[in-house]
């Protein structure tokens, strides 16, 4: 287990247990105590927990953990998905992209594509996002035109939320959305844990031609907290192979194109 792979498991096992003592998860971990030491003080730099003597309790971010420490789980899933839903982009549209493993995925496998890989300087396609890192990476490219939303960061994902988002998205038309979300189910729909970053998704759609949610499969059949779209919003679905088919058959049945990677 590489230390991203721990930061992850700490962060995991204390969502779960709210407290952790160091010797125990060193055993469980099969690591030194004095590893799990420093991956907690680590973690506590960056206010993501609370150290005490001998361990660490939960700290009030509500593990909506950051996209650094969430990139490696289905790591191999989301780049296929990323790459798949890149597939689906031609030259001179206009992309949206929300914040999320898996876009960050779809955004790198855009500017790796046949389509728009490119380096010769000429704007390929146009990318509209309220996700920082994102952006980050999109800003050197020659070949993409970015649009940033604008709004309100938050730590835990990157993301820009608040009205502000609105008033830039009003004014704009895009040829298509990708989606990350935290849940999607044939009957509810796309949802996010958070409200805020659900209501820029939204926004996004809205503003869409096609809507592509890209999710692996842990995040098929189940529900989170606040609304994004219904289904029928919802053109394709591309997901990996774990997918349950029953669940697959019924967003096929509900109309939306489904891609398994």
């Amino acid at each position: 287990m590489n230390r991203d792979e721990r930061l992850n498991a700490l962060l995991e096992l204390l969502a779960v247990r709210g407290r952790i003592d160091v010797e125990d998860i060193a055993a469980e971990l099969a690591v030194s105590g004095a590893t799990i030491r420093r991956d907690l003080d680590h973690l506590a730099g960056q206010r993501l927990l609370t150290r005490t003597r001998g361990g660490a309790v939960a700290h009030s971010v509500a593990y909506g953990l950051p996209v650094r420490y969430r990139s490696v789980r289905r790591a191999g899933e989301k780049r296929r998905i990323g790459v798949a839903a890149a597939g689906l982009v031609v030259r001179g549209a206009v992309v949206g992209l929300n914040g999320g493993t898996t876009t960050t995925e779809v955004a790198r496998a855009l500017v790796g594509s046949a389509e728009v890989g490119g380096e010769d300087g000429a704007e390929l396609i146009t990318v509209v996002t309220n996700a920082l890192n994102i952006a980050n990476e999109l800003a050197v490219r020659p070949q993409v035109k970015l649009v940033v939303t604008g709004g309100v960061a938050r730590p835990q994902s990157y993301e820009l939320v608040s009205p502000l988002a609105g008033r830039i998205l009003g004014g704009l038309s895009l040829d298509v959305t990708f989606l990350g979300v935290d849940a999607i189910d044939p009957d509810a729909g796309a949802s996010a844990h958070h409200e805020g970053e659900a209501d820029v998704d939204r926004l996004l759609a809205e503003r869409a031609g096609k809507v592509v949610v890209v999710a692996d499969s842990s995040k098929i059949g189940v529900r989170a907290f606040a609304s994004v779209c219904g289904i029928a919003s919802v053109h394709v679905l591309v997901t990996d192979t774990g997918a349950d088919e029953g669940d697959v058959r019924r967003f096929v049945d509900r109309g939306v194109e489904v891609v398994l990677v």
